[in-house]
């Protein structure tokens, strides 16, 4: 097995890195969810995570592994092999992993499991190698083969839990018309919103790290900032719960799990939000049991959440359905890098709402990940998307609103079919341990005014900073604007939205009045 940890460690960080970031083994109350939900470090490096419960919903375990048809055929010119070729062919699929040649890497480890049907490790990186290719039910196949095996393997309930997931999601959307018989919402009815990024008022774990009035106080200099709107929305950077152990710390002396106290919840109410994302690489800190406290005190609250694989989350305004989809860049939650998934995902959201608002924890991390590159990014061997191919899907498939969180800086905003995409929002309330250095103590609450079919009339970015170890304040200064003014200049020069000197956003067919840019 000395191999097997080897691949794990060198290859695929994310796919084991992200396995904790959205699983949950029920239906959320506050979310509509296409398909049974089911169920990933953000400051510095990654670091592992906890493992999911098993979904008691899925297909149960066949009594005998014989019966479960091996969902890949020998490759071609391979019938020759025994089970003396066991171990080359473990050998060989471990190097296309490596290389990220799922397709070589499925023919070597198939022909592996083939020939030696006792070999966990054939087993288990072979789903891995299913999963790069999006074949979740081919890879549940495979994880189920190694729980027969060996119910005890690490972080088996992590790959059964996301693989569940995303096979329940497909069939969902496999079975979804394409046509919506909802009524016309009313002409003139507009919908403002407040938005802000990663907020994580304090951990519990390591000690010493919540606020010194147990956070009752954290929020109350933006409480104006937040209440003032139709809607307002958070990424819920960590679990709120009381309970949960975390497998992240074993390997990493840079540990970063959070888990606020459940009790936090009523500060988050009491300052207004009303829509939260927990796709992200921190919500699974403390595993499958905080997960479900946490969807029920959001739940309790009157927060609405989306995250998990299918999860929807359905808020009324102003006589318009609105729904919020959010994306992380794992499979154990709404994938970002499976945009045919995604994109389905949001078309069908759309067919049940008004108004449909995206969110997305993605991108590079820190001062060195102010810009948005052209392609896919790069951060710790993890793939965390290619954002301007995912947000230009997401519009091209109904969303009216793209709010980005992830990178803990703030980035550009951009202007694609009349809706606007805001890359990264930054730090706003991020107690304990996070840098806020420099641009990362730099935040922004970003409204945005949209009519009854999603277009965007009308933006402005307020301004906040944090103080002490994560104290959010408004900043009187404005610092944050003239840095995302720069950003959008420097990455959008012809499609970048219009940013007033005082904050004021608009499209680049309708200039601004005031300011300049």
């Amino acid at each position: 097995m000395r191999l097997v940890m080897r691949i794990r460690s060198l290859l695929i960080p994310a796919l084991l890195l992200a396995l904790g970031g959205c699983a949950t083994s029920r239906t959320p109350v506050r979310a509509e969810s296409p398909a049974p939900v089911e169920a990933p470090a953000s400051v510095e490096a990654p670091a592992s995570v906890e493992a999911p419960a098993p979904d008691s919903s899925a297909s149960s375990s066949p009594e005998k592994t014989a019966e479960i048809p091996h969902p890949s055929p020998l490759p071609e010119g391979e019938g020759a092999y025994t089970e003396a070729d066991a171990d080359s062919l473990f050998a060989r699929g471990v190097e296309a992993l490596k290389a990220r040649d799922a397709q070589a890497a499925v023919s070597a480890l198939s022909s592996c499991s083939r020939v030696a049907p006792s070999r966990v490790d054939c087993h288990w990186e072979l789903g891995w190698a299913f999963s790069l290719l999006n074949r979740w039910s081919d890879a549940l196949a495979s994880w189920t083969l190694v729980q027969e095996l060996d119910p005890e393997h690490e972080n088996l309930e992590d790959a059964l839990s996301q693989a569940r997931g995303q096979v329940a999601l497909q069939e969902k959307l496999a079975a979804s018309g394409s046509s919506s018989s909802r009524p016309p919402p009313p002409q003139d009815a507009r919908v403002r919103i407040r938005a802000v990024g990663d907020v994580m008022l304090g951990t519990d774990f390591p000690e010493g790290l919540l606020p010194p009035d147990d956070g009752a106080s954290s929020l109350a200099s933006v409480y104006g900032l937040l209440r003032d709107a139709d809607l307002t929305f958070i990424n819920l950077e960590g679990p709120l719960c009381d309970s949960g152990t975390t497998n992240k710390c074993r390997r990493s002396r840079a540990c970063y799990a959070f888990r606020s106290p459940t009790s936090y919840g009523q500060y988050l109410k009491e300052a207004g939000v009303d829509l939260a994302s927990t796709a992200n690489n921190h919500s699974g800190d403390f595993g499958e049991q905080c997960r479900r406290e946490t969807e029920a005190a959001l739940d309790t609250l009157g927060i609405a959440w989306s995250g998990p694989p299918g999860s929807i989350a359905t808020v009324e305004r102003n006589g318009l359905r609105i729904g919020l989809v959010a994306f992380h860049t794992s499979p154990a939650c709404n994938h970002l890098n499976n945009t045919e998934t995604a994109t389905a995902l949001v078309r069908a959201a759309k067919q049940s709402h008004d108004l449909v608002l995206v969110s997305f924890h993605g991108g590079a991390e820190g001062s060195k990940a102010l810009n948005i590159p052209l392609g896919s990014e790069q951060f710790y061997g993890e793939d965390r998307g290619d954002l301007r191919l995912f947000t230009h899907e997401m519009i091209d498939a109904g969303a009216d609103l793209v709010l980005g969180h992830g990178p803990h800086v703030v980035r550009a905003m951009e202007f694609y079919k009349e809706r606007l995409i805001v890359y990264s929002m930054g730090n706003f309330a991020t107690y304990g341990s996070f840098n806020l250095r420099g641009p990362q103590g730099l935040g922004m609450v970003v409204e945005v005014e949209l009519d009854s079919q999603g277009r965007f009339h009308a933006g402005r970015i307020l301004p906040t900073k944090q103080e002490g170890k994560g104290i959010p304040v408004p900043d009187s200064s404005g610092a944050v604007i003239p840095l995302v003014r720069r950003l959008t200049r420097e990455d959008f020069p012809d499609t970048g939205a219009l940013v007033s000197a005082d904050g004021v956003i608009s499209s680049p067919e309708v200039p601004v009045a005031t300011g300049s840019r």
